[in-house]
């Protein structure tokens, strides 16, 4: 499996950021680590050799980008606002710097953004402000609600990072235009904690019209790793 390493000094966000590629071809998939954890989370939590064989088929390539969760909602050195603006920061970091990388290595018109947990919400976020940049999105039990990290803070930043309430008042044909095109799966398990939040993201796509598939499987322990294996080689 053909698998690189790369690290340079972020402008944007003032410091030295790190990823993983993994494959050779195949669907670019941007891949968001679970809750401050790092970008070698997917290899190391064997996510990645769970689809090997697709990687080594050149049907998906996997970029692993680093957290920046430490820095914005988990840092609670400073106030609310500070983090929303530190969010911002990391999504222009993955819009103009990692993409620029993907677009160097791949040429697939496709994009595909991926994530576990809290790494869902990464995932689901980006793709659904980016609707002409990200073609799909795989959350597996996302978690969807950042009100707790703000303690009451709320403006127009925090609206626009929170998917429940901007889809909740998206008439925008544009978005919704695309959104329509894209390809989302919201996996999740009935005995997930984060069940709830998933079938209200899906109840607010399927209110606009946009076709998406909402799994909930009927397994045991679904908020953890050897079931996210599982969905991977099954959405994925």
């Amino acid at each position: 499996m053909n698998r690189e390493y790369h690290k340079w000094y972020s402008e944007r966000l003032g410091r030295d950021m790190e990823l993983l590629v993994f494959g050779h071809s195949g669907v670019p998939t941007i891949v968001f680590p679970s809750s401050q954890a790092r970008f070698y989370e997917f290899e190391d939590r064997g996510m990645v050799g769970s689809i090997g064989h697709k990687i080594d088929n050149g049907e998906i390539q996997l970029y692993c980008v680093d957290s920046l969760d430490s820095e914005s909602w988990y840092n609670r050195n400073v106030p609310p606002r500070w983090r929303i603006a530190r969010q911002i920061q990391y999504q222009e970091y993955i819009l103009n710097e990692v993409l620029s990388l993907v677009r160097l290595k791949n040429g697939d018109s496709h994009l595909i953004s991926l994530g576990c947990s809290f790494g869902g919400y990464h995932a689901v976020n980006i793709a659904l402000r980016h609707p002409d940049v990200f073609t799909g999105f795989l959350s597996m039990s996302g978690a969807f609600d950042i009100t707790n990290f703000l303690h009451g803070y709320y403006d127009q930043d925090v609206y626009f990072n929170m998917p429940p309430h901007y889809l909740a008042n998206m008439n925008d044909p544009w978005y919704i235009e695309r959104y329509r095109q894209n390809t989302y799966v919201l996996a999740t398990g009935w005995d997930d904690q984060c069940l709830p939040q998933n079938q209200r993201l899906s109840h607010l796509l399927g209110f606009r019209g946009v076709h998406h598939q909402l799994a909930v499987w009927d397994t045991w322990n679904s908020h953890d790793w050897p079931t996210w294996q599982r969905m991977m080689n099954v959405y994925l």
